[in-house]
């Protein structure tokens, strides 16, 4: 990994730096469609100043910052500088009002300054999710919103069943948990949000599933970044994982077959 990176990412189970842009691409790809309705559910708008807490490369705080416009700001904060550099030069290229911390949630410690504060898949891979909510509503402002797009992993589902594909789920699950993580957070985001003192909660499910295209490699293209994770683990041998890559590869060229992600828990208050 580049920027002399963990090669685990400090307890992350996915991998960072460069070897991360490929996964991180494909998967603001696959997810967009369903994000870009949640964010013009929730009434995203000119003039507003957002949060991407564990923003990756941007992805969606470059799409923030389009929607509110030059007198708004999109700021994302991320722990992994290489994809932060991605984010600065895309941000650059397009002329957009982005602002990229290296910044871990834990260090958060704005109070009442933005309208939207906003994080996807993050939740999932920390021991007290709890308190990086507790953050994230200390950064809004009274009458702000706090978004959060988190999973179920094991709601995962393809068709026909796939043995590679049930051994990937299952050691994903295990990975995160051994981690410290909760793979599953996804059904306890309401709770979270209530307990953090949120308003007007609201709650969507969703999960994008795919026949073809890029997003139907998300399965196989994770497999290979949790690989350092699980062997360091004693979960599964680097041999039985390259096995598990190449089973997935030839289930999803197959047309026939559909792959979904996992399942995703989208949920948003307003602070009081």
């Amino acid at each position: 990994m580049e920027m002399n990176q963990p090669r685990n990412n400090e307890g992350y189970v996915l991998l960072g730096g460069d070897r991360a842009t490929k996964r991180l691409k494909i998967l603001a790809r696959a997810k967009w469609p369903t994000t870009k309705t949640l964010l013009q559910r929730v009434g995203v708008r000119n003039g507003m100043r957002c949060l991407d807490v564990g923003c990756g490369n941007g992805a969606v705080t470059l799409k923030l910052a389009l929607r509110v416009g030059s007198t708004g700001q999109a700021v994302g904060i991320d722990r992994d500088e290489c994809g932060l550099e991605l984010a600065r030069r895309n941000a650059a290229r397009h002329k957009l009002q982005a602002v990229f911390r290296a910044e871990n949630v834990a260090d958060l410690r704005e109070v009442s300054v933005y309208d939207l504060v906003y994080s996807r898949f993050l939740l999932t891979h920390l021991r007290k999710p709890d308190e990086a909510l507790e953050r994230m509503v200390l950064a809004a402002r009274p009458g702000g919103t706090v978004i959060v797009e988190d999973i179920e992993f094991a709601a995962h589902f393809c068709y026909p069943p796939c043995p590679a594909f049930t051994r990937y789920v299952d050691l994903y699950q295990r990975a995160v948990t051994r981690k410290g993580g909760d793979p599953d957070i996804g059904p306890r985001l309401v709770s979270l949000f209530l307990n953090a003192g949120l308003d007007e909660v609201h709650l969507e499910v969703v999960q994008p599933t795919f026949r073809s295209g890029p997003g139907k490699h998300i399965a196989s293209i994770t497999m290979e970044h949790i690989q350092d994770a699980v062997v360091q683990e004693g979960l599964a041998s680097a041999q039985e994982v390259e096995r598990i890559v190449a089973e997935l590869d030839q289930f999803t060229a197959d047309t026939r077959t559909i792959l979904s992600l996992p399942r995703i828990f989208q949920v948003w208050g307003r602070k009081g």
